[in-house]
């Protein structure tokens, strides 16, 4: 499973709602909502930015694109996440 088969684009921007779980034997994307949402199982613990770090990393290893191109542009404390994405128009051609 990748995530780039759950990266929306809206009025021109790549967006994907993921839930992360923390503190789990190891990262990986776990499975899919029925509505879309990307369940992501993280290693690292929930505190000081760990697992947003780590969520980060997972993802721009898994898309092969800078981890500057990945944000999280809302409830960055909470499970639930959107992240926003530049540059994956490369990825797409």
């Amino acid at each position: 499973m990748k995530i780039i088969d759950y990266i929306k684009i809206d009025w021109n921007t790549w967006l994907c709602r993921v839930k992360v779980t923390p503190k789990q034997p190891k990262t990986e994307i776990f499975s899919v909502l029925d509505d879309g949402t990307v369940k992501i199982r993280l290693k690292a613990v929930p505190e000081k930015w760990k697992a947003n770090k780590e969520l980060i990393s997972f993802l721009a290893k898994d898309l092969w694109i800078s981890k500057d191109d990945i944000d999280i542009i809302a409830w960055a404390s909470d499970q639930l996440k959107i992240l926003k994405f530049k540059n994956l128009d490369k990825i797409w051609k």
